[in-house]
């Protein structure tokens, strides 16, 4: 993969991590409204489950993002 590919993935990884820990501090707040338009009232648990999956996707963000980084500073070499 080039280096844009690598710089994709981590602007990728960084707007996930936006959005879903944005997501899971909103839903700590006010636990009945709807989050992300609805498009995880799907998950089962309610709230419970719905905070556990927007952390699990900001921590995926992280670590893409992280991934990427150092990937890309190895292809600079």
């Amino acid at each position: 993969m080039t280096k844009g590919g690598y710089l994709g993935l981590q602007i990728f990884g960084m707007v996930a991590v936006a959005v879903f820990a944005q997501a899971a501090i909103r839903s700590l707040f006010d636990h009945s409204a709807t989050q992300l338009w609805g498009a995880f009232d799907w998950v089962p648990g309610e709230w419970g489950g719905r905070l556990i999956v927007f952390l699990l996707l900001a921590a995926t963000g992280t670590v893409l993002a992280g991934w990427a980084h150092d990937r890309a500073k190895r292809a600079d070499r």
